[in-house]
């Protein structure tokens, strides 16, 4: 991204929330950086080892803004599971970072800013912060998950591309498949949530009309694309169509090993998380046809390794 646009998005991104419930930011060395993530775990705690979401801030977020912005803390306290929120990277902004701002990205292939363009091993990390959170809290290795909006969306499909021996399933919000050579070795179940109006990352591709990276300028593949991608890799063989009030879905059914692919079109939704906060003027309002993160929640509880 552009030093000049990065730093105007930078402007119009809120103060980092502070984290619910006294929740601890921990650290990890990985690959010579020191990188960080926020651990929630559920209240009461399960008798049984629970499960772990991983959940991807956007573009320009955070851990703590992605818990705010998606509400999983209460999730996870009402159905027993861990959510995870690592912080993607940024450079050193001295002046940003002295009002708490920067501009953390992730590098999810074809996107997005620094993460990217410096080649930031986020595979690898994400699987050292699965790992550590398995090994610390006993959390049950077969039930693993990942989900994200945007940039977050789109690291959630390349660690279903490239971790797929890890994440049981992932479900990308306002996002599409950003990794040239995708070859998972297993199948993964695939829930897709995207606004029919997102001006970030159009549903039908092309240049969007607030696409603030170099990629999105030049045009983007039809969300569709990655829907098939996974429907043919996860060897799918039964289409639903489906509809409630402002949202109409696809199930594609009979899939290898238990998966499935779910793709959830909000109807009036834009560039944000349904059902969520809207934390940024960055960000459209989010809408309200759809709880995306009980949505995701329900997919995930249904799905698990073999």
């Amino acid at each position: 991204m552009p030093r000049t646009l990065a730093l105007l998005s930078l402007l119009l991104l809120p103060l980092p929330a502070q984290a619910a419930g006294g929740d601890p930011t921990v650290t990890l060395e990985y690959a010579n950086l020191d990188r960080s993530y926020l651990l929630h775990l559920p209240n009461p705690l399960p008798a049984t080892p629970p499960p772990v979401v991983v959940v991807l801030h956007g573009g320009g977020g955070n851990a703590e803004s992605a818990a705010k912005m998606t509400g999983f803390d209460a999730e996870a306290d009402k159905e027993g599971f861990i959510a995870v929120y690592p912080n993607g990277t940024d450079e050193s902004r001295p002046l940003m970072n002295l009002f708490g701002k920067s501009f953390r990205t992730w590098n999810a292939g074809g996107c997005c800013g620094f993460a990217r363009d410096n080649a930031i091993d986020d595979v690898g990390f994400i699987r050292a912060v699965v790992t550590a959170v398995i090994k610390d809290n006993g959390a049950d290795p077969k039930r693993v998950y990942a989900t994200g909006i945007s940039n977050g969306g789109m690291m959630a499909y390349r660690l279903a591309c490239e971790a797929s021996d890890v994440f049981a399933a992932v479900a990308p919000v306002s996002a599409i498949q950003d990794v040239q050579d995708c070859k998972p070795a297993h199948p993964v179940a695939i829930f897709h949530i995207h606004g029919e109006k997102d001006e970030n990352v159009p549903i039908d591709g092309g240049v969007g009309k607030k696409a603030l990276d170099q990629e999105g300028k030049q045009g983007r593949p039809p969300v569709q694309q990655s829907i098939d991608f996974w429907v043919k890799r996860d060897g799918c063989s039964v289409t639903v169509r489906s509809q409630e009030p402002g949202v109409d879905m696809v199930n594609y059914a009979g899939c290898e090993a238990g998966t499935e692919v779910q793709y959830y079109k909000v109807l009036d939704g834009g560039h944000s998380w349904p059902g969520g906060d809207r934390l940024s003027r960055v960000l459209d309002t989010p809408s309200r046809a759809l709880d995306a993160t009980f949505e995701i929640w329900r997919f995930f509880s249904t799905h698990a390794k073999p």
